[in-house]
């Protein structure tokens, strides 16, 4: 309003909301901060107070942890194996059943979708033994499938649930109408329902790359040794002298980059789902 003049709580208020703002952004930032200027550090510089802004850059630590005995390249390999091998099977596996749970009524339908949404919630450290002795049994223990197959459980409930909300935000009279002028449901669905429902898959799919290429757990138990993924790889910079913050650093910069490329590059997509979910 013009003329109007803010009361001396209203600035005060203001102020406090500014400076937690502030304060969140930075707790946020910090520790990728701290990150990434240590991974171009000398181990001397790591441990200098003097140093902690204001040092010489070396990449020799970037190249370090692709030699012996680190070896984080086959882990990046992996990682990429297994997360990409992931999104590739579960956006279309997740889009069937997203569609199928919107559009089609059968016994049960409310309950299984349930059991699918209550699945996301189990903790890991609760079905990890029975995977263990699963692919133990199938042969298959320290390979990228079984990774693969473990991580599909993990993000398979999310995704369905996501991309059912796009989903059922489509007119079911588009689909009527286009199957009425002589289009196989098939086609409905590639040439109509997916197009619609793009920026749920998504970010179903940004989501489902990040919790895969995150994971832990399951990489250190079913990994073993072969099919290690990169964030099991940061557990070797711990040695009999400490650990080792500048290696531990820079491969905490190759775990972060491709999340950060990913989001920079979806992230219209990924803004407009969360615009076009908050209307619904």
């Amino acid at each position: 309003m013009p003329g109007y003049q803010a009361s001396a709580g209203e600035r005060t208020v203001n102020w406090v909301r500014q400076l937690a703002v502030m304060v969140l952004i930075g707790a946020i930032l910090l520790p990728i901060a701290w990150i990434f200027l240590t991974a171009f550090k000398t181990p001397r510089d790591v441990y200098s107070i003097s140093s902690a802004l204001w040092f010489t850059p070396t990449f020799e630590n970037m190249l370090t942890v692709f030699r012996e005995p680190w070896n984080l390249g086959s882990k990046v390999v992996n990682s990429l194996a297994v997360a990409g091998g992931t999104v590739l099977l579960a956006m279309p596996m997740a889009t069937m059943a997203a569609y199928a749970f919107s559009r089609f009524d059968f016994r049960f339908k409310q309950t299984i979708f349930l059991i699918v949404i209550a699945s996301q919630f189990i903790p890991a450290a609760v079905v990890v033994l029975p995977y263990f002795l699963m692919f133990k049994e199938a042969g298959m223990l320290d390979t990228r499938t079984a990774l693969v197959l473990v991580n599909l459980s993990i993000v398979l409930p999310y995704a369905v649930w996501m991309i059912k909300g796009f989903i059922d935000a489509v007119p079911m009279e588009i689909e009527e109408s286009a199957m009425v002028d002589g289009a196989p449901r098939s086609r409905v669905i590639w040439e109509i329902v997916v197009p619609t429902a793009l920026p749920g898959i998504i970010t179903a799919a940004v989501f489902s790359f990040t919790l895969t290429w995150n994971e832990f757990l399951f990489a250190l138990i079913i990994g073993k040794q072969h099919a290690l993924t990169l964030p099991i790889g940061l557990i070797g910079f711990r040695t009999e002298r400490g650990d080792l913050w500048e290696l531990m650093a820079a491969g905490g910069v190759l775990i972060t980059a491709p999340m950060f490329l990913i989001s920079l590059l979806v992230q219209k997509q990924f803004v407009g789902s969360l615009t076009a979910g908050s209307v619904r």
